[in-house]
């Protein structure tokens, strides 16, 4: 797989019917590894390895319900309180970060309402803060950490 902008981390692969499957620690099984897969399960490690947030609080490939269609969202945090708190969308190394994507997951959030969002292809990384309130955008340097 295609080395990215993000930190190592260890992993555990197999092939199954003769393709490639890394074990999601989430999901707790193995997933076809795909170059968006790849920059998921990455994403997933730096939460919980680099910024401390527990496996119980994120969700990997959660579905959501957008104008009577079925969506699913890469990856998404909650609070201790089970409110949304992050949410990440991921995108193969080779797909750029438009605006489009930023449309994405802004109608994701829609749905959602968490005050951090992320979007990566695991070369180029974006996080904002998003008041809802007030209907700003604020772009971050960093991720928020984990706050116990």
């Amino acid at each position: 797989m295609e080395s990215l902008n993000l930190p190592v981390f260890d992993y555990n692969m197999k092939h199954i019917e003769g393709k490639p499957h890394i074990f999601d620690v989430l999901r707790k099984k193995f997933v076809l590894i795909t170059p968006e897969e790849w920059v998921r399960q990455h994403v997933v490690h730096l939460l919980l390895n680099h910024y401390g947030y527990p496996k119980a609080l994120i969700r990997n490939e959660g579905g959501l319900k957008l104008n009577q269609l079925r969506k699913r969202t890469d990856i998404l945090v909650f609070d201790r309180l089970g409110k949304p708190y992050l949410l990440v969308e991921c995108k193969a190394p080779q797909v750029a970060v438009t605006q489009q994507v930023f449309d994405q997951i802004a109608r994701y959030n829609h749905v959602h309402q968490a005050p951090y969002l992320v979007v990566t292809n695991g070369l180029t990384h974006f996080c904002c803060c998003v008041n809802h309130q007030l209907n700003t955008v604020d772009f971050l340097d960093d991720l928020p950490r984990f706050a116990p």
